[in-house]
């Protein structure tokens, strides 16, 4: 690839402009951090990424246009520069950048995340200097560059399940002179080899906190993460570890999502036509599925505890019905309209899916609709709650 003679300066300028607009948002009140983000050519570890198109193909799929250097210099670098997540891989396939093609559709497997949320993980840590640091999901590398130039290479150590895209992300960084201790691992065991460390980052999410993950941070020790499920709900929590092993800490605010770890990736759960010929035995629903499903704040943080009500349960909309599938239990909840804005379900199977549902929302009514910083996680051998004063029973188990 030849690139013009003028990059590094293009991108100086680029990468100025992208910190001084997320100084500007509050993203980088730490002046260490804001250091960073002006000198991490982020460039340098997106050769290649995929943007979607404006329109989507016949059959509705998003059209991802693949976007290099030599394929538009000036689309390429100004996205690399632009405070947005860049897809780098679909369904796990490693993609040839030298002749990229357009992809219509695919689950993204590992992108670059917006550089305004990498920071904002690093910062929510309390990450101070001193501290030696586990990143989980080393991606493209960007994040790691970052810790790297903040802390000293000597103090950052990060793991990729995927040995292709770490050793893109290796090459990436030793050009630009770091040298953080990398390794593929599976982050659901941290890395024994480097323990113990005062700080564990995860930039994927899990379906609950690893126990490994724990056992590796010293008391006192601090451990964020995202917690996600097979519905699709999301929540960041920053855990302390205690002397005794287990750990607590808050809800964090704001609308946050990762790529599952691939083991707790949802699984296949067949024809959702044959899901709903299991359900049956119809009544109103007291609470519209929209509750959940809305693009708000609000849906996005009820979704992630419904979740804990029904924490193996997948769902999917089949027109204007909405289904609800536990590939576990064998259990099935489907939703359809009424007139009049209400909502019948039928469900079959072991377990009242969405009756389960039902009373976590309206226990959530019934405390006034706490937000996520009022909920409190606790994680012990053997068990872990999602707790609040005023919303009782909401478990979290172990998958």
């Amino acid at each position: 690839m030849t690139l013009p003679a003028d990059l590094d300066t293009d991108a100086a300028q680029l990468r100025q402009t992208m910190a001084k607009a997320l100084a500007e948002d509050g993203v980088l009140a730490d002046p260490a951090w804001r250091a960073a983000v002006e000198r991490v050519p982020r460039h340098r570890f997106v050769p290649g990424f995929y943007l979607p198109a404006d329109e989507h193909d016949t059959l509705g799929l998003t059209v991802w246009e693949p976007v290099t250097a030599d394929l538009d210099y000036g689309r390429w670098l100004s996205a690399a520069y632009t405070d947005t997540t860049l897809i780098t891989q679909f369904d796990g396939d490693e993609p040839d950048w030298t002749h990229a093609a357009a992809r219509h559709g695919g689950a993204p497997t590992s992108s670059s995340t917006l550089p305004s949320l990498v920071v904002r993980m690093w910062a929510d840590a309390d990450i101070r200097e001193g501290h030696r640091v586990l990143e989980i999901g080393t991606g493209t590398g960007y994040s790691t560059a970052l810790a790297c130039e903040r802390l000293g290479s000597a103090l950052v150590t990060s793991i990729e399940v995927d040995p292709h895209r770490l050793a893109q992300a290796a090459d990436a960084l030793h050009e630009c002179g770091y040298s953080p201790t990398l390794a593929v691992a599976d982050g659901l065991y941290g890395y024994w080899p480097e323990a113990s460390f005062d700080r564990i980052v995860a930039a994927c999410s899990f379906r609950a906190v690893p126990q490994a993950l724990l056992a590796q941070a010293r008391p006192g020790g601090k451990v964020l993460l995202t917690l996600s499920g097979w519905l699709y709900g999301y929540a960041r929590v920053l855990l302390t570890v205690g002397e005794d092993g287990t750990a607590e800490g808050r809800l964090l605010p704001g609308t946050v999502s990762f790529m599952s770890a691939r083991t707790h990736a949802a699984p296949a759960f067949g024809n959702p036509d044959h899901w709903a010929a299991r359900a049956d035995d119809g009544r109103p629903a007291a609470h519209s599925p929209q509750r959940i499903t809305a693009a708000t704040e609000a849906a996005f943080h009820l979704r992630f505890l419904a979740q804990t009500a029904v924490p193996d349960a997948q769902m999917t909309w089949l027109g204007e019905r909405v289904l609800m599938a536990d590939a576990v239990t064998g259990s099935a909840a489907l939703l359809t309209p009424q007139g009049g804005g209400g909502w019948e379900v039928r469900e079959g199977g072991p377990v009242r899916l969405w009756e389960r549902v039902e009373n976590v929302l309206t226990a959530y009514d019934e405390a006034g609709r706490p937000g996520p910083q009022t909920f409190t996680l606790h994680v012990y051998d053997g068990g872990q709650h999602l707790r609040h004063p005023h919303v009782p029973g909401l478990p979290l188990p172990r998958p």
